[in-house]
């Protein structure tokens, strides 16, 4: 393995900003996991349940990006890129969601948190890079 992509990684993930991210993170893995349970007692599909929940709680995880992040000013421009940020995450998150619930049976909470876990440094990558425009710019 390269120590030049090792510096590379540190430099991205061993950051204040990755720390808050994973906080966030956390805050809307709970947000997704919360909505998407509370739409199953509703009888919604699990893997639709969790679909509405991941959108719900982005919009949370949006304003917490935009507020203490990456500080910017809320836009309509940022939140269609930060939405476009997830695009990948939510491909991966219900990749893991069909897996382990649908194909392992899993429990849902198990399977939801799981995918949250999994999908989250892809995101960060692309909420920062992307959305907020920090490729060159230091936290």
């Amino acid at each position: 393995m390269s120590k030049a992509w090792l510096r590379t990684a540190g430099q991205e993930f061993f950051t204040i900003a990755f720390l808050k991210f994973l906080i966030v993170g956390g805050i809307n893995t709970f947000d997704c996991s919360l909505f998407a349970m509370l739409l199953m007692m509703l009888h919604i599909d699990g893997n639709i349940a969790f679909n509405l929940g991941y959108l719900l709680s982005n919009m949370l995880a949006y304003f917490l990006n935009s507020w203490w992040i990456f500080p910017e000013p809320l836009s309509w421009q940022r939140y269609v890129k930060f939405m476009i940020s997830y695009i990948p995450n939510a491909l991966i998150e219900n990749v893991i969601v069909v897996v382990f619930f649908n194909w392992l049976g899993a429990p849902p909470l198990v399977s939801f948190l799981l995918a949250a876990i999994l999908g989250m440094p892809v995101t960060y990558l692309l909420v920062k890079w992307f959305a907020f425009d920090r490729r060159q710019k230091q936290e």
